[in-house]
C-alpha cells in the first residue's frame, strides 16, 4: 500500500524520537570479530544488557556484580533505579532503588546468612543494603568523626570486606585514602593519600582483597593515575606496585587465578589521556598482563610491559567488569551515551 507524505513525515519523525531517546551504540568494528588475545579471546554481544530507556534508563552503569543464584547486579548512578537485576541472558528481572544520583561502588558480601551490598555513592553515603535494596547500616562521614579535617574531601567510590569483616573504603574521588573500619563499624586506621610516593595515590578508585594462589591475604588498591594496582598489608602497609603503562584502570576484580579489569581510557596521545579509548585487560596468577580485549596486544621487552593503549573502537569508557561461572566478561561503562552492560563470551 501507497504511504501518503503525511505518513512518511510521521513515521520519520517517530523514528527520529526514538533515535533521539535510544542508546548510542556506535561500533567501528566487526560485530562477528573475535577479540582479545592468547586463551582470553571472546565474542562482542553488544545487546546483551539493551532494555527499553523510557522505562529502564540509565545514565552511567558504574559496577557489576553476581550473587549466588547467578543474578547479575548492576549499579547506576540514575536515581529512577539505582539497580538494575539480570538473569545471566540479559532479561530484567527486577530493579529499586535508593534515589542516589551519583552511586558508583558496589561490593557484594556473603555473610552465610545472606548475602548483601555495599553501596558508595560520591555524594558521600557508604551503605549496606540487602538485595532487595533494604538499607542494613551506613558509615558515619569521616569529617562528622574527626577522622578528616573540614577541608578534606570525602568522595567514596568503592569497598572491599577483608577475610575477618573489616571494611576498606576508597577515597577515590575525594583525599586519596583508603579507611579501615572494624566489622561493627568502628574507625582503625587511613592509609594511601595524595602524591607520588609508592605508598600514595593518584585517584584511589577501587580496592579488593587478594586471595590468590591461598597466600596471604593482601590488599589490591587502585592508583588510576599512576596507571597502576599497589598492594598492600591488610593493615595498610605498602608492598609492591603492578604498573600497567598507559591504562587508567578502576577496580581491580578476581576470578580464580585471574586479575582483570576495565580500562577507562588510555594513553593514545603522548602521555595525556584520550577520552573514548577504553579496554578490558586481564592479568594472570603471576600478575602479568595475558589480554586486553579491546586494546593492544600485551608485549614484554627485559621484562617490563610496554604501553598499552586501546586498539579496536569497541569501547568508550569501561568502568567495570564482572566474571560468570564460564568465564565470560560483563563490561559497564561510564560516559558512554547511556548504553547498558556488553557482553564478552568467551571461544
Amino acid at each position: 500500500m501507497k504511504a501518503s507524505r503525511r505518513d512518511f513525515v510521521k513515521q520519520t519523525s517517530l523514528a527520529g524520537l526514538a533515535m533521539s531517546i535510544a542508546p548510542s551504540f556506535t561500533f567501528g568494528f566487526n560485530t562477528e570479530e573475535i577479540i582479545g588475545h592468547g586463551d582470553f579471546q571472546y565474542k562482542v554481544d553488544a545487546k546483551w544488557g539493551m532494555l527499553d530507556p523510557e522505562k529502564v534508563p540509565v545514565v552511567n552503569c558504574h559496577e557489576m556484580v553476581m550473587d549466588r543464584k547467578g543474578r547479575m547486579i548492576m549499579l547506576t548512578d540514575e536515581a529512577k533505579n539505582n539497580v538494575i537485576v539480570y538473569d545471566q541472558s540479559g532479561k530484567l528481572l527486577k530493579t529499586w532503588t535508593l534515589g542516589l544520583d551519583r552511586a558508583h561502588g558496589l561490593t557484594l558480601v556473603d555473610e552465610g546468612d545472606a548475602e548483601y551490598l555495599w553501596i558508595c555513592d560520591n555524594g558521600g553515603r557508604v551503605v549496606k543494603t540487602t538485595l532487595d535494596g533494604v538499607v542494613v547500616s551506613e558509615i558515619v562521614s569521616p569529617k562528622q568523626e574527626g577522622i578528616y579535617t573540614d577541608k578534606m574531601n570525602w568522595v567514596p567510590t568503592e569497598t572491599t570486606i577483608g577475610p575477618n569483616g573489616d571494611l576498606y573504603i576508597a577515597d577515590g574521588y575525594g583525599s586519596q585514602y583508603f579507611l579501615q573500619y572494624d566489622k561493627d563499624g568502628i574507625f582503625k586506621r587511613k592509609f594511601g593519600g595524595p602524591g607520588s610516593d609508592d605508598s600514595q595515590f593518584s585517584t584511589a578508585h577501587g580496592i579488593t582483597v587478594d586471595q590468590r594462589g591461598g597466600k596471604d591475604a593482601t590488599l589490591l588498591c587502585t592508583s588510576r593515575g599512576h596507571n597502576s594496582f599497589k598492594r598492600f598489608t591488610l593493615d595498610g602497609e605498602y608492598l609492591e606496585t603492578i604498573f600497567l603503562p598507559g591504562a587508567f584502570v578502576c577496580r581491580p576484580v578476581i576470578h580464580g587465578d585471574n586479575l582483570y579489569a576495565g580500562v577507562c581510557w588510555s594513553r593514545l596521545r603522548y602521555l595525556e589521556q584520550t577520552p573514548d579509548s577504553g579496554f578490558v585487560t586481564i592479568l594472570d596468577k603471576n600478575n602479568q598482563v595475558v589480554s586486553n580485549p579491546g586494546g593492544t596486544a600485551p608485549e614484554y621487552r627485559d621484562g617490563k610491559l610496554q604501553l598499552m593503549v586501546q586498539d579496536q573502537p569497541i569501547f568508550k569508557h569501561c568502568h567495570d567488569v564482572c566474571i560468570d561461572q564460564d568465564e565470560n566478561i560483563y563490561v559497564c561503562q561510564w560516559n558512554a551515551g547511556k548504553t547498558y552492560p556488553i557482553k564478552l563470551t568467551r571461544v
